[in-house]
């Protein structure tokens, strides 16, 4: 099994950082050539080698070349697992039995995918258990940026012989609590750095998005995505959505919704379909979750060297970021993101890769 340090251990600051734990870089591949690599910070995804119509691999997902880039440059989440809480928690709070619990205010008055040091910026430990397969976990502290209970928290990652990302996760806890677990890669079907994603077409299996504030709180609607900007039932190319809501998209300055999934009989439903046209390469995601956040990139620093020396353009990458609804806890009739001690949190998504005849 192939892992290699990447952090420099004679830094006592950096050190002090990474909670003294050695951080590492694995490689996992599988039977087809596609190679992923995973670095136990953050439990990110740092490359991923998918092959395109031609057979030529590419690296799709935006990231740094090293572990000290992801702890002092990264203001993306690039490749993270984000918890305890992804996504938005309105004015960085909530109640549970009458107790308040108070997060950290990371995003103006709110609180954003699990405060200032959430666990896309700690370090798990990791097992690598086959040449295809990594487990991560970590044990999150009670009151630990201000959630209640000792959550134990288990990730996987396969990449399967049929070029899948295949993501496990599993949770449990002393007291009741919230969670709300996802991955925050941010995908070029062309390869990083080679361009935007607005000239991708997709697919997103919902009829139902939910509407959001200035601030990006949901207003609590379900509203439908049909004759607006938000419709992706059928495939459509990201630039032309652009244009169809340039007015409305102007709060957020570009896609960065959440989608109400169209649930089947299945375990996994059917979540989103990514097609690049250059490349061959075609991207379907999978999920048992409720919702899935389609972010189109809007905020990526330009200024900041990345991998291979390169500077990522604005809408340089796009996320599907499979969930449950933002700020679920402080509103009920959303699905239950409640976590209680006689329970388990288990949920899969699955990023898989083909290509098509262009």
């Amino acid at each position: 099994m192939q892992k290699r340090s990447v952090v420099y251990i004679n830094d006592n600051n950096f050190k002090t950082i990474l909670q003294s734990k050695a951080t590492m870089l694995y490689t996992l591949k599988n039977k087809a050539g596609m190679v992923a690599e995973i670095t136990n910070y953050g439990a990110r995804v740092v490359s991923l080698w998918v092959p395109d119509v031609k057979g030529n691999f590419d690296d799709l997902v935006l990231g740094f070349d090293c572990i000290e880039d992801y702890v002092h440059k990264d203001s993306s989440y690039f490749g993270a697992t984000v918890g305890r809480y992804a996504n938005r928690i309105s004015k960085a709070q909530f109640t549970i039995d009458g107790e308040v619990y108070h997060l950290a205010k990371n995003v103006g008055s709110n609180s954003l995918h699990g405060g200032v040091k959430g666990f896309h910026a700690v370090v798990w430990d990791a097992i690598q258990t086959e040449e295809n397969r990594i487990e991560l976990s970590y044990f999150s502290q009670h009151l630990e940026e201000g959630f209640p209970g000792n959550l134990q928290v288990k990730l996987v990652y396969t990449l399967t012989n049929d070029n899948e990302l295949k993501i496990e996760y599993q949770a449990t806890t002393d007291r009741i609590t919230v969670i709300n677990l996802t991955h925050h890669s941010y995908f070029n079907l062309k390869g990083a750095g080679k361009g935007q994603i607005n000239d991708h077409h997709l697919t997103i299996n919902a009829k139902y998005y939910t509407p959001v504030t200035d601030e990006l709180i949901p207003t609590g609607e379900l509203k439908s995505v049909k004759n607006s900007c938000f419709d992706f039932t059928q495939s459509k190319l990201i630039s032309e959505q652009l244009k169809k809501g340039k007015d409305v998209l102007d709060i957020t300055h570009g896609f960065d919704h959440n989608y109400v999934i169209e649930r089947g009989d299945d375990d996994l439903n059917f979540t989103a379909k990514v097609e690049e046209n250059q490349s061959g390469r075609v991207m379907e995601v999978f999920t048992d979750q409720p919702g899935v956040q389609f972010y189109g990139g809007n905020f990526i620093d330009e200024t900041v060297k990345s991998k291979r020396g390169i500077y990522y353009q604005r809408h340089g990458g796009l996320c599907l970021e499979t969930q449950h609804f933002p700020d679920s806890p402080n509103q009920r009739h959303f699905p239950s993101t409640f976590l209680k001690p006689e329970t388990q949190f288990n949920s899969v998504t699955v990023y898989k890769f083909s290509t098509k005849i262009i």
